[in-house]
């Protein structure tokens, strides 16, 4: 039996790997797929490692209104509502002291990771309101829970996430809607390779072995891992859960 059948789902940051992980996923077990990404050339490269005929794409810049409202229009006309939306859209930034970050940098992320995940709650909210509710999960990071040097824009940003996300639980109880955050320790995937060349470009190994040695399982969580918190969270499994934070970390922050 397929648990998400004929399930609607929207997918931001759909061309990175851990959104196109979730989407591999909810592919296998019968959903439809719209991915959502700034990068046109990459949507276009996971869609052929996908290869189904249950996913599309749009490409959009999360922090732009138009543009989400486009994308969120996208998939009401494409698969007449929306069941599932992971909002999951963010970027890491600079590596740098926060006396030094550059402030243009700084809007950017906050522009992305923040404003980004209200906009797509904005417009989706209401389509998914129409079908009787659904299942919202919004990426953040351990970085949304603890302080973390060098990053001062992104852990900003997914410290906002958690008062975003307890309000629109709130807000969308009453239509139906669950809303969670996940906030994942450092996954195995390209924004890792960023940081760690950002925090030593001349040992960025040196870096991840350090990052490895902190998590308690000695190992960087894999997209698969992420993936599969999510759909729990989209599942029958978790109906009596909402406004809470997931952490995925391999035990990093215990």
């Amino acid at each position: 039996m397929n648990e998400f059948e004929n399930k609607r789902v929207v997918i931001t940051g759909g061309a990175g790997g851990i959104g196109t992980e979730t989407a591999k996923h909810f592919l296998q077990q019968g959903a439809k797929v719209l991915l959502v990404d700034l990068h046109e050339e990459n949507l276009k490269k996971v869609m052929e490692e996908l290869a189904s005929d249950h996913v599309t794409y749009h490409v959009a810049d999360v922090a732009q209104s138009t543009e989400v409202e486009s994308y969120a229009q996208k998939a009401k006309d494409w698969m007449g509502g929306i069941d599932i939306f992971f909002n999951n859209a963010a970027i890491e930034g600079k590596v740098a002291p926060l006396t030094q970050y550059p402030e243009d940098e700084f809007d950017k992320v906050i522009a992305i990771n923040i404003k980004g995940v209200w906009l797509g709650l904005k417009y989706v909210m209401p389509i998914m309101a129409e079908s009787g509710g659904g299942n919202i999960i919004i990426t953040s990071s351990v970085a949304g829970l603890q302080g973390t040097p060098g990053v001062v824009a992104y852990t900003t940003s997914k410290h906002a996430i958690i008062g975003t996300m307890r309000t629109a639980a709130l807000e969308g109880a009453e239509m139906g809607i669950q809303v969670n955050s996940i906030h994942p320790g450092p996954v195995d995937n390209r924004m890792m390779r960023s940081l760690e060349e950002g925090f030593n470009p001349e040992d960025a190994e040196g870096v991840k072995k350090n990052f490895e040695q902190q998590i308690p399982l000695k190992r960087y969580a894999s997209n698969e891992d992420i993936a599969n918190l999510v759909l729990f969270l989209s599942s029958e499994k978790s109906k009596y859960i909402t406004g809470t934070t997931y952490v995925i970390d391999g035990g990093m922050s215990a």
